[in-house]
């Protein structure tokens, strides 16, 4: 029910933002300081789902997990420690303090003191130039709809009835599980299995296709078998079929290769995929077209059908990343207030799984490349354990692998340790068009694990420069007086 007997108050605005996560927050913080009349719309927690239940979170919950595989990996170095043990309360207050240091950037008072309007309520369409909440009614220049996703919940028989957990509880939930059982092999799943193994869980990942299956099949594998390694169970080719409970207990019933395994644990995480939350906005009121995926929009971000209308981050049924719903608020800056003609796919969009080792990517895999160039694709890598700083840290697993089509890059993937960070070497290269041979021509210190990609790039000409016909022409230039 819309209809409210609370007072309403009339604005209007250059812009409303409706959503206070990534894309929405860098959209009206811009706007903003470019001196405009801004409308803040947000219904739950400023900072969205990456600040409170994403992102944040679950890198502060690996970053205790890893603390504990230190300690059991200490041995190796000559370190003696006693075994790791798990106190879940205080692992909590270390993810939450996470969050509540991160906040401040995203509260409501640094936004009101930016001059932004910040309304804490539900919004929703009055026609294609208004919002709706139950105590305002904001008529706007522009509307900027960043309302995110949530967890997509199956229609797996039983599921609903079932004491599930999603990315919005885990951190949370009271009891340390004993047996975690995680629907769903991608990039969630598998960094929450193994942090939940790590501090001392048992952990059982079903995943109906190939786990990390949008990655580097070569790559995924190596994280796939760290994981195996340390002691994650990790079943792919599993559907569930049917969620049942029993006392304390919860099953997972599956369907693999004609067999029925049921699966059994103290906890149940559902991480199958994302839902974008357009649910309760009355878009066809404002005339905004849109599907399942989001706000049906062109390259510019801008929707189809209502021109006044932009949708950022999940909301534009792109890729699902926190740093991409920021360059969208850039793109969305750069053409509403700048008349520049940046595209919402103008830069190689990079993506990063934190487990260990980390599986990072940028642009085409090689499989996606070779689909698209054919015999045109060459591939040039270079693998950790000759990485000296790999060595001498005894952490060499992986390797770098450049995509390449006529001497420029179209995409690359590294896994092993810091892959995330070292990938961003080859993201300032491919979106400054930049070529392969370029990363040959910089002077990377001595040692360091970024060095991989000078070296992969290095040995994609090594065929050229050590080939019989460049040794020929050498040994003519040396004769020339």
């Amino acid at each position: 029910m819309h209809d409210t007997n609370l007072p309403v108050t009339d604005y209007k605005a250059d812009l409303v933002v409706i959503g206070a996560g990534s894309g929405g927050l860098s959209a009206a913080a811009g706007a903003a300081m470019f001196g405009l009349k801004v409308v803040l719309y947000e219904k739950h927690e400023m900072g969205g789902d990456c600040l409170n239940y994403g992102c944040v979170p679950s890198k502060a919950l690996l970053s205790a997990a890893k603390a504990a595989q230190s300690a059991r990996d200490a041995a190796r170095y000559g370190i003696a420690v006693s075994a790791p043990t798990t106190d879940w309360n205080a692992v909590k207050a270390h993810v939450r303090k996470a969050i509540e240091t991160i906040a401040p950037v995203d509260s409501q008072e640094r936004f009101e003191g930016l001059g932004v309007t910040v309304i804490r309520e539900a919004a929703r369409f009055a026609d294609p130039d208004t919002i709706r909440s139950a105590t305002s009614r904001t008529r706007a220049r522009r509307i900027v709809v960043a309302t995110g996703s949530t967890a997509f919940i199956p229609p797996i028989e039983g599921l609903a009835e079932a004491p599930y957990l999603t990315n919005e509880t885990i951190f949370s939930m009271p009891d340390f599980p004993e047996h975690l059982v995680i629907l769903g092999g991608g990039p969630i799943g598998m960094e929450m299995a193994q942090a939940f193994t790590r501090l001392g869980a048992k952990t059982t990942v079903i995943e109906m296709g190939r786990a990390l299956g949008k990655s580097d099949p070569a790559h995924a594998a190596v994280a796939i078998g760290a994981l195996r390694k340390e002691g994650v169970t990790i079943l792919e080719g599993h559907k569930a079929v049917r969620v049942s409970t029993d006392a304390k207990r919860i099953q997972v019933h599956t369907e693999h290769d004609g067999t029925s395994p049921v699966v059994e644990g103290s906890h149940l995480l559902v991480a199958v995929g994302r839902r974008t939350m357009l649910d309760g906005l009355s878009l066809e009121a404002g005339k905004v077209d849109h599907d399942r995926k989001g706000v049906i929009v062109g390259d510019n971000l801008r929707s189809r059908s209502n021109p006044r209308v932009w949708a950022l981050g999940d909301a534009a049924g792109r890729e699902q990343f926190t740093h991409i719903a920021g360059w969208h608020a850039s793109v969305f800056a750069r053409r509403a207030f700048f008349k520049q003609g940046t595209k919402a796919d103008s830069l190689p969009i990079p993506s990063v799984t934190y487990t260990s080792p980390e599986v990072a990517q940028i642009g085409m895999t090689e499989a996606e490349a070779r689909e698209k160039h054919g015999d045109d694709i060459a591939t040039s890598s270079f693998a950790f354990h000759e990485n000296d700083r790999a060595i001498a840290e005894d952490k060499t697993l992986g390797e770098a692998k450049l995509v390449i089509r006529k001497g420029s890059l179209v995409g690359a993937s590294i896994v092993g340790e810091g892959a995330g960070e070292i990938l961003q070497v080859i993201g300032v290269a491919m979106s400054n068009g930049l070529k392969v041979k370029d990363l040959t021509n910089f002077i990377s210190p001595y040692p360091t694990r970024s060095e991989v990609v000078k070296r992969a790039a290095s040995a994609h000409f090594t065929d050229t420069l050590f080939s019989p016909s460049a040794k020929r022409l050498v040994g003519l230039l040396q004769r020339i007086p």
